[in-house]
C-alpha cells in the first residue's frame, strides 16, 4: 500500500506541476485552465478584460483544490483504512488542514471580488485609477475602450528563427503619475524602440549602461563607408564659367564643380562621392564586370551606402562583395569603385 501511495504522490506532483505551469503537450491536449473553463470564460477577442478577470478567478479556484484533490486520491488508494488518511503526524495534519482551508479562502476572496460587477477585482481597481476625473470613476468604460482597441489590432510578423543576426529585447519600466498605481514592465524589440519613442508624449530615460545593438544593415553601412574611406580620393576643382573638364596624365578625370551640390537622395548633405571604375575586372567570373560611370557627383556617402545595402537578405555575407548599378545611368559598380571627392587646385 505504501508503494502505491508513493507512486501516486509522484504522479500527482508531476501532473499538478504541469497543470500550474503547462508545457506544450498539456496545452495541445487542452489540459489548461483556459480550455477546461472555456465555456465560462467566453471569447478573449470580444471581451478582453472580462475574459482575463474570469481567467484569474478560475485559476485561483482550480489551483486551490489541488491539495484536496490529492487527499481524495489517497483516500481512494487506502480505501480499507480511510481514517488514517485524515489523521497522522503533525506535519500531515497541517497539510490536511491547509488543503481544506485553501478552497474556502479562495471562495471568500472570489466573493469579495465579485461584488458590484467585479468592482473590487485587482484588474478593475487598476483600471479605475485611469478613469477620467470629470466623470464618476467606472472601470467598465476603460475596459470597453481596451476591448475595442484589442479587437481592432492586427499585427503581421515575419519570423525567421534561422535568420541572420540576433534580436535584442528591452525591458521598459512604466511608472504612472496616477497616485496609488503600481509600475509595470513591457518587453519590446530594440528595433521598435524608436517607434515607441515617437508615439509617446513622455520622456523615456535610458540607462547609461544600455547599448542598442545595431541591425545587420547598419553594420553593413559602417563597413561600406570604412572601405570607401580607404579607396582612392577623386580630385575635384573649381572650373571657369564653361565648366570644362581637366585631364591629368596617369590619373583619372577631374570633375569640375562650380559649387558643391546637394545630394539628390536626401537633399541635406553635400554630394561627396563619385563612381570611378578602379577595380580589376575578372573575366573568368560569371558575374558581369563593373563598367564606367560618367555621371557627375550627385550622392553623399550615406545615401550611396543605403542604396548599395539593397542586397539579398538571405545571404548577408555577399553584400560587401556584390555589385550594384548606378541609380542614374545603371552602370555596374562595386564598393571599390566608390570614391570620395577631394578639392583640387589647378594652380
Amino acid at each position: 500500500m505504501f508503494d502505491s501511495t508513493l507512486i501516486y504522490t509522484i504522479f500527482y506532483i508531476l501532473v499538478a506541476t504541469c497543470f500550474v505551469y503547462p508545457p506544450n503537450e498539456f496545452v495541445s491536449a487542452g489540459f489548461t485552465v483556459q480550455c477546461l473553463f472555456s465555456s465560462w470564460l467566453g471569447s478573449e477577442t470580444e471581451n478582453f478584460i472580462q475574459y482575463h478577470i474570469r481567467r484569474t478567478v478560475a485559476t485561483i479556484l482550480s489551483h486551490s483544490f489541488l491539495g484536496l484533490g490529492y487527499l481524495l486520491g489517497v483516500c481512494c488508494i487506502n480505501h480499507n483504512d480511510r481514517l488514517s488518511v485524515w489523521m497522522g503526524s503533525p506535519a500531515w495534519n497541517m497539510f490536511v488542514v491547509v488543503s481544506l482551508l485553501l478552497p474556502v479562502c479562495a471562495g471568500i476572496l472570489v466573493m469579495s471580488w465579485w461584488k458590484d460587477r467585479w468592482k473590487f477585482h485587482p484588474i478593475a481597481r487598476t483600471l479605475s485609477a485611469f478613469c477620467s476625473q470629470n466623470n464618476p470613476p467606472s472601470w467598465v468604460l476603460v475596459a470597453a475602450e481596451i476591448n475595442i482597441e484589442f479587437r481592432s489590432s492586427c499585427d503581421n510578423h515575419s519570423v525567421s528563427p534561422s535568420g541572420p543576426g540576433g534580436a535584442q529585447f528591452l525591458n521598459i519600466e512604466v511608472k504612472s503619475f496616477v497616485p496609488n498605481t503600481k509600475s509595470f514592465n513591457i518587453r519590446l524589440n530594440a528595433l521598435d524602440f524608436k517607434d515607441l519613442q515617437d508615439k509617446v508624449n513622455r520622456p523615456i530615460n535610458v540607462l547609461q549602461n544600455i547599448t542598442f545593438h545595431r541591425t545587420l544593415t547598419d553594420r553593413f553601412l559602417d563597413a561600406f563607408k570604412e572601405q570607401v574611406v580607404q579607396n582612392v580620393l577623386h580630385e575635384t576643382s573649381q572650373c571657369d564659367n564653361n565648366n570644362t573638364k581637366i585631364n591629368l596624365p596617369q590619373s583619372h578625370d577631374i570633375v569640375c564643380l562650380k559649387v558643391p551640390e546637394l545630394c539628390i537622395g536626401c537633399m541635406a548633405a553635400t554630394s561627396n562621392v563619385k563612381l570611378v571604375k578602379l577595380c580589376v575586372s575578372d573575366n573568368s567570373v560569371g558575374d558581369d564586370p563593373c563598367t564606367r560611370c560618367n555621371c557627375r557627383p550627385m550622392w553623399c556617402i550615406d545615401c550611396m551606402a543605403k542604396f548599395a545595402s539593397r542586397q539579398d537578405q538571405a545571404h548577408p555575407e555577399t553584400w560587401l562583395g556584390s555589385k550594384c548599378t548606378c541609380p542614374m545611368c545603371r552602370s555596374r559598380f562595386c564598393v571599390l569603385d566608390v570614391c570620395q571627392l577631394r578639392p583640387f587646385n589647378t594652380s
